[in-house]
């Protein structure tokens, strides 16, 4: 394979006894003669922070790093972080806070941490949506090497309290309106907790409520009063732990993930290097638009990039009904989104381009043609058809705000005609990627105006060596002329183990490498492609892990079924299944309503149908499964899955993929009849 975006610096390993084999050892053609390694001096990403000083990366392509341009030092005026002012009647322009305030409050909200005797290496707790106190706090845990975690309840119910227990958070800061969800917890989790901050106001009485649960309350404002600035910061090192951050497991229970400073700011430095090398670097004119949860490290990487960078961050009121609105306001020039955004995003267009009448249509049509004709032919976005550019997709740039040079897309699969429409029509860089909480973000990337890399994830960036190992039980070959198999990742911004489970650790750590349990494929300019995923467990388009071994158990309490099949993938943002009802359940539904039918007829009536989606729909509400677990359709199979249709396993597994196959036609219809009927 001529590999030209990847340079082979190993070779395969054939198959040995437990030990499938696995395919070459590949690096990016950017990290040729060796991985980025970490300037001298750099100990933590409060640096990237604080100092203006001159890094030097020495011997990587001779690339340099420029000076950090971020730093507080460089530019103590810049507007860093920014909120729209809201009153109850109108909400107004986006307020900043410069580099030097924010940098002052952290110093302070720093301090104050150790007064009350938390020290570095102990456990801070952030639980809110994103916004200017959420990095303030978080700079502040940097100023003094405490770990912070985010909290956040979409892993569960009961994931706030779990994490707070299991990572021994002491202190934590938390957004007015999550004050109640974290007092209500409070009984079963003061051991450690014993620290509330409020990013805003709290009540008499809450601070009442959690006094008597021996936990003091502040607000932020009270809390910076008990610090001040002649505090002097601990020495950091590059192995303490940054951050825990906790992502769902298969078993129910949410896994930490411990991530260094290291980790974090050689994957910062090494999206500086891509950039630097095929695009161009963020800097002070820059604006990001912050929406995506702070709580996961998408957001929180390129957020460090922007700091780093002296770039400005503007926060999302928070709710998506308005969430283009706050973009038009911003007029950010960085944009991240996961494929659900930009999905609503191509339909909102396409939608908007079909109803404007035969003319502009052909005209739409046209231009759209000869710059995709132009990009395919290898020119870059901004110059396959500057005419066009101005007079036809200057609209659909308007529709980010005007200004977006830059646009991320990571957390599942994008699908191809919205990323094609979004790099033809955008007038921006369109660049899909992909990794994990346990790299630390992203470990692949697609490189600008590259456009034969549609429909991939690109290369391994500069800190990350990337093999396929086979999966003989579901016909993956690593050694094949195509080669496919379980993506293995090995290099510097991989994660340290989870929190307290060695044994999940050793688990996908196997002789140094990181098995992500996600199928890729080489493509042959040496971009991979992600084509299945290795357990049960997915994502929704909108970026939620979902486990459906789990989900199914829970529905498979339901008096009403005998068996259920629950599909979904990472192009869709809800769930259907096929389910094989009780024959006596419905025979007495049917005797209720006075119908005659036979099992079959009864399969096919749709409020027999419906009757039974409710009653497993609250079997899940019962069973505490999240919203986006529900079923929005599903299809009664009057036969029990069998295996002379290759349907189960002799121990009576269900076989996936061989149902997919079998029942596809019923999904697609499933999918589109849910869709119709939530418009």
């Amino acid at each position: 394979m001529s590999m030209n975006y990847t340079v082979k610096v190993e070779e395969a390993r054939p198959a040995a006894v437990n030990k499938p084999s696995a395919g070459p050892v590949y690096r990016s053609v950017y990290a040729k003669d060796g991985l980025l390694a970490l300037p001298e001096g750099l100990q933590s990403p409060w640096e990237f922070f604080r100092l203006g000083v001159s890094l030097h990366i020495a011997g990587i392509n001779n690339f340099i790093l420029p000076d950090l341009s971020g730093s507080v030092k460089n530019n103590p005026d810049s507007p860093m972080l920014g909120r729209r002012q809201t009153t109850d009647l109108k909400v107004g322009p986006y307020v900043w806070l410069t580099y030097q305030e924010v940098y002052d409050s952290a110093i302070r909200v720093g301090s104050a941490m150790r007064s009350l005797n938390v020290n570095p290496g102990d456990r801070c707790g952030i639980y809110g949506s994103n916004c200017p106190q959420w990095i303030i706090a978080m700079q502040a845990c940097y100023s003094q090497g405490i770990t912070y975690v985010p909290l956040y309840d979409t892993l569960g119910p009961n994931a706030v309290e779990f994490i707070i227990n299991h990572a021994e958070v002491s202190i934590a800061f938390v957004q007015e309106n999550k004050i109640p969800s974290i007092l209500s917890c409070l009984p079963n989790c003061n051991t450690h907790l014993k620290t509330i901050i409020s990013f805003a106001n709290v009540s008499t009485a809450q601070k009442k409520e959690a006094e008597e649960l021996g936990v003091s309350c502040f607000s932020l404002e009270e809390f910076s009063q008990l610090g001040n600035s002649s505090y002097e910061l601990p020495t950091k090192q590059r192995t303490d732990k940054c951050t825990l951050m906790y992502t769902s497991g298969t078993t129910g229970e949410p896994k930490g993930v411990i991530l260094t400073n290291e980790a974090i700011m050689a994957e910062v430095l090494s999206m500086e290097q891509m950039l630097e090398l095929t695009d161009k670097v963020f800097t002070t004119e820059d604006s990001f638009f912050s929406y995506l949860p702070l709580a996961h490290v998408y957001d929180q990487i390129v957020e460090n990039y922007c700091i780093y960078k002296g770039s400005s961050i503007g926060y999302w009121r928070g709710d998506i009904r308005f969430l283009m609105d706050d973009i038009q306001e911003l007029k950010p020039t960085i944009f991240c989104g996961v494929p659900r955004v930009y999905d609503r995003i191509y339909t909102g267009i396409a939608s908007k381009v079909s109803s404007g009448g035969a003319l502009k249509k052909l005209l739409f049509q046209y231009a759209y043609n000869y710059k995709l004709a132009n990009m395919e032919k290898g020119l870059p976005h901004d110059k396959a058809a500057p005419l066009m550019d101005k007079l036809v997709f200057e609209k659909i740039k308007l529709a980010f705000g005007g200004r977006v040079r830059l646009m991320f897309s990571g957390a599942a699969p994008l699908p191809r005609h919205v990323e094609e429409f979004l790099r033809v029509t955008s007038c921006a860089t369109l660049a899909q990627g992909y990794g994990l909480t346990e790299s630390c973000g992203g470990s692949f990337s697609s490189i600008s105006n590259v456009f034969p890399m549609m429909g991939t994830v690109g290369l391994p960036i500069t800190t990350i060596e990337a093999r396929l190992e086979s999966v003989p039980e579901m016909g993956y070959d690593a050694l094949s002329d195509v080669p496919h198999g379980e993506i293995c990742l090995r290099g510097t911004t991989l994660f340290s183990g989870y929190h307290k489970r060695e044994d999940l650790t050793n688990e996908v750590f196997v002789d140094g490498w990181f098995h992500t349990g996600d199928i890729g494929e080489w493509q042959p300019n040496g971009a991979m492609k992600i084509i299945d995923r290795k357990k049960n467990i997915f994502k929704l388009s909108q970026g939620e892990y979902v486990a459906v071994e789990n989900i199914e158990s829970k529905f498979l309490q339901c008096p009403l079924v005998t068996s259920i099949w629950v599909y979904g993938n990472s192009f869709e943002s809800f769930l259907v299944a096929v389910v094989v009802p009780e024959k006596k359940a419905l025979d007495d539904w049917a005797a209720a309503h006075n119908l005659t039918d036979d099992f079959k007829s009864l399969c096919e009536n749709p409020k027999a149908r419906k009757y039974i989606m409710d009653e497993l729909n609250s079997t899940g509400q019962k069973y505490q499964l999240r919203g986006f677990e529900m079923l929005k359709a599903i299809y009664l199979e009057p036969n029990m899955f069998d295996m002379e249709r290759d349907l189960i396993t002799p121990t009576f597994k269900l076989k996936r993929p061989q149902l997919l196959k079998y029942y596809k036609e019923h999904i697609d219809k499933m999918y589109s009849e849910a869709k119709e009927t939530r418009v």
